[in-house]
């Protein structure tokens, strides 16, 4: 049979966007486990990437605390890039799986398999990463004097260092931002339409210092690695703050749980809930109506 409705490259509008992205949530929901669970490990890994360039980046700044967060954000964009553009299942863009709920396509059950699989896979995808990188000894560059090490540190012991209702609000803000960057890319038709949806909400949440579940599963463990080298922390520790803040308890009690919180907040009320309502709900008919 043939298609006579015209071929468009226009972008999604946002009423389209949110049905796109019930579909997307069902299929994210119905996975199998084996490969929901690698695809987090993917993601786990691609947004430790992320990370990595982002701690170069900043490592030695640029003369402007600003420009040096400017500059941190869109380097950190690349981890978000390759999960939409290559494909992998990340825990905070997966926030948004309640539209699919909300609508009665899945099941709450079906929500919390996801998220725990992936929540899980993207742990150890991130751990494994922050592994590999210290068996490199990038972390002792630029010349032998651990400049990119004491960055990784003092970004690890700082997060360790957030109040709990502190570390609770960034990630809030954080998964807002990241949850509309995924939103945005639901409009696009094409590969550059993704990324360009992506760098200003992802560069955004970075140089405002907003809090990532996901990529601090990267930041902390790679912090904690590092720390266990007697000889470097010797040599460069007293040039790090708050070093003694950077612990397990830190980094699961003091950071991973409440910014896990904020991000399903911000994430699932703030951007899933809010644009299904506004576009998804069932409506009332009113007298006149047919």
């Amino acid at each position: 049979m043939k298609d006579d409705r015209p071929m468009t490259f226009d972008a999604l509008l946002p009423p389209q966007m949110a049905g796109r992205a019930i579909n997307v949530g069902v299929n994210k929901a119905k996975l199998n486990l084996g490969s929901m669970f690698a695809l987090a490990v993917l993601a786990g890994a691609f947004i430790a990437m992320g990370a990595i360039f982002c701690t170069v980046t900043v490592t030695g700044g640029c003369g402007s605390y600003g420009l040096t967060k400017l500059f941190g954000g869109l380097s950190f964009c690349l981890g978000l890039i390759l999960v939409v553009v290559a494909g992998a299942e990340l825990f905070t863009g997966n926030n948004l799986i309640v539209m699919a709920q909300v609508s009665g396509k899945i099941e709450v059950k079906d929500v919390l398999r996801n998220w725990i699989v992936v929540y899980v896979g993207n742990l150890v995808g991130s751990v494994a990463m922050a592994a590999i990188m210290f068996m490199s000894l990038q972390y002792t560059e630029p010349g032998g004097k651990g400049a990119v090490g004491i960055t990784a540190l003092s970004i690890a012991a700082g997060k360790c260092s957030l109040p709990w209702l502190g570390a609770f609000a960034r990630g809030i803000y954080c998964n807002a931002l990241v949850c509309l960057a995924v939103w945005l890319c639901f409009s696009a038709r094409s590969t550059t339409d993704k990324i360009l949806s992506i760098i200003f909400p992802i560069t955004a949440f970075v140089a405002c210092g907003f809090e990532h579940c996901v990529a601090n599963m990267y930041f902390i463990p790679v912090g904690l690695i590092i720390k266990s080298d007697a000889a470097f922390i010797a040599q460069v520790g007293a040039q790090v703050a708050n070093l003694d803040n950077l612990t397990l308890y830190g980094f699961f009690v003091k950071n991973l749980v409440p910014v896990t919180l904020g991000n399903i907040v911000g994430g699932s009320l703030l951007v899933g809930l809010i644009y299904w309502w506004i576009f998804e709900r069932p409506q009332k008919m009113t007298p006149g109506d047919s």
